[in-house]
């Protein structure tokens, strides 16, 4: 097990690597994929640390179109399900934010957030 001291390190480590990796990226790009992949990273770590949301969003849905008791079901479920997919598509723009993968840097979730206005009630992905 590491010690807070070396998790540290890692860390400074992985961000330095992550830095060095984009370098040739940045530095052949032009100024508006500069921006794209800004936005990518700012899009995948918001993703990130709200796909939680998700599971209380979705159980508050399906009590609206459904009642409680599938709220707490089916919902909770669907919350679950959507979280996982909105926190794994966060990390995964994280990771390759200095890369136009898809092209474009768009965004691999549709809604881009989870409180995007388009991203309530009933607006299952497709």
């Amino acid at each position: 097990m590491l010690k807070p001291a070396q998790w540290r390190i890692v860390t400074i480590l992985l961000i330095g690597g992550v830095i060095v990796a984009a370098s040739p990226a940045f530095a052949e790009s032009s100024e508006m994929e500069a921006s794209g992949a800004l936005t990518k990273l700012t899009r995948g770590a918001i993703n990130l640390a709200t796909g939680w949301v998700e599971v209380f969003k979705r159980i508050h849905e399906t009590s609206l179109e459904s009642g409680s008791a599938a709220g707490l079901t089916w919902g909770l479920l669907r919350g679950i399900g959507y979280g996982f997919i909105r926190t794994a598509a966060g990390a995964y723009e994280l990771v390759t934010f200095p890369f136009p993968a898809p092209p474009g840097y768009k965004t691999v979730i549709q809604p881009e957030y989870v409180f995007s206005e388009d991203a309530f009630y009933g607006d299952d992905p497709e």
